[in-house]
């Protein structure tokens, strides 16, 4: 048999070669992401709180406030990783850009549009600023009190 009588088995095996190589060697690129340990450049300003005696007696939430803080990031800095098992929010950027990391990908979220996203339950993230001025969110969320 000539070599040609082989072409097609050979194109074959080629691609199967190819395609498990791709998925052993690009495992760890398709591999979930994990962000940052620490904050840095991170700064917090309280702009109001609902009580835990007002979340009790206006919805019959007991041991929880609402917040509304003013979140501002540094050109570089970061939020570290967290989860939002029980403290539900939603995030809108006021100022610059904020890039949300989550295991799955990122994401940017910019002032110009008022870039908004929920915090839910199943949300665990981290958040970046890589531009080269501060950004900044509104973030309303609801905390388990001390």
């Amino acid at each position: 048999m000539r070599l040609s009588h082989y072409r097609l088995p050979l194109t074959t095996f080629a691609l199967g070669l190819c395609a498990g190589l791709s998925a052993f060697v690009g495992g760890p690129i398709l591999a979930q992401m994990s962000g940052p340990t620490e904050h840095a450049g991170l700064s917090v300003d309280m702009l109001a709180e609902l009580s835990p005696e007002t979340m009790e007696t206006t919805v019959g939430l007991e041991g929880y406030s609402m917040r509304m803080r003013a979140i501002r990031i540094a050109p570089g800095g970061q939020i570290a990783e967290h989860s939002h098992k029980d403290r539900p929010g939603i995030v809108t950027v006021i100022d610059g850009a904020w890039v949300e990391g989550q295991p799955s990908g990122e994401t940017t979220f910019e002032s110009d549009t008022l870039g908004t996203f929920p915090e839910n339950e199943d949300t665990v993230h981290w958040v970046y600023n890589r531009t080269e001025a501060p950004a900044t969110a509104l973030v309303c969320d609801i905390a388990k009190t001390p």
